[in-house]
């Protein structure tokens, strides 16, 4: 079984249905786990937690 890689199928699948506008979502829910799992160990946890 081939490896599947799910940044690729996300590209083709907005590629070929012109479903551009899902691109700035993956990129703020992205950014937005990256924040979460940067700051889980620092003075900022209980801020980002407040959030959620």
């Amino acid at each position: 079984m081939a490896q599947v890689n799910i940044w690729t199928e996300l590209w083709d699948y907005m590629k070929v249905r012109k479903k551009w506008w899902l691109a700035p979502i993956f990129v703020f829910l992205f950014i937005l786990a990256a924040i979460a799992v940067f700051a889980e160990g620092s003075a900022l946890a209980p801020f980002i937690y407040t959030i959620f």
